[in-house]
């Protein structure tokens, strides 16, 4: 099993930074993509941003040019750094894992708990 801790989120004024945290922990043999996803009430949820199992990051283009992801391999870390943020940026982010397990073995996709974003003056 793996585990995936959130943190970082928060209220904050339009304009406004904040930056998210994933932590992945368990049994990880090998992780191939990592990502953040949003969900705001009453629409589906969406890609913000990711890592591919090649190594290249994607963003949605409503954030484009805002928001940056970055990983700390050695800690299975992921970050979300998010500024300029704007009130349509309120929703719950949920980081995203696909790993390859030692037990049981195999190619598993996780989902954190989520942590609200609200840009709100």
């Amino acid at each position: 099993q793996v585990q995936l801790v959130e943190s970082g989120g928060g209220l904050v004024q339009p304009g406004g930074s904040l930056r998210l945290s994933c932590v992945a922990s368990g049994s990880i043999f090998s992780i191939n993509a990592m990502g953040w996803y949003r969900q705001a009430p009453g629409k589906e949820r969406e890609l913000v941003a990711g890592f591919t199992s090649g190594g290249s990051t994607n963003y949605a283009d409503s954030v484009k040019g805002r928001f940056t992801i970055s990983r700390d391999n050695a800690k299975n870390t992921i970050y979300l750094q998010m500024n300029s943020l704007k009130p349509e940026d309120t929703a719950v982010y949920y980081c995203n894992v696909d790993v390859r397990q030692y037990y049981p073995s195999g190619y598993y996709s996780y989902w954190g708990q989520g942590t609200q974003v609200t840009v709100s003056s």
